[in-house]
């Protein structure tokens, strides 16, 4: 079971991730939705899309960024879209 962990708050939780690149991809229905805040960012991969970020916040402490997920990936990501995916001190253990 994978878990992504911020501020000692598991923030996912799945036996369903997908990895790629070496990201663990979150299935939406496993994020605790009332950790993440919607972001305004916004980045384009070259094959998987533009990607949206999530705020992740913890006990009055913002991680800003912390998560991304494709809305509408490229056909060469659609198994990831929607997924939500971790960076900036976020753990993630398989």
């Amino acid at each position: 079971m994978a878990k992504a962990v911020w501020k000692d708050v598991v923030l996912a939780e799945s036996d369903q991730t997908i990895v790629v690149e070496g990201n663990h991809y979150f299935p939406p229905d496993s994020i605790k939705p009332e950790f993440f805040v919607e972001s305004s960012t916004h980045t384009t991969c070259p094959w998987k899309g533009l990607a949206s970020y999530y705020n992740v916040q913890v006990n009055g402490e913002t991680n800003k960024d912390a998560a991304w997920y494709y809305p509408t990936p490229k056909d060469a990501a659609k198994q990831i879209g929607g997924y939500v995916a971790f960076w900036r001190g976020v753990r993630v253990t398989p």
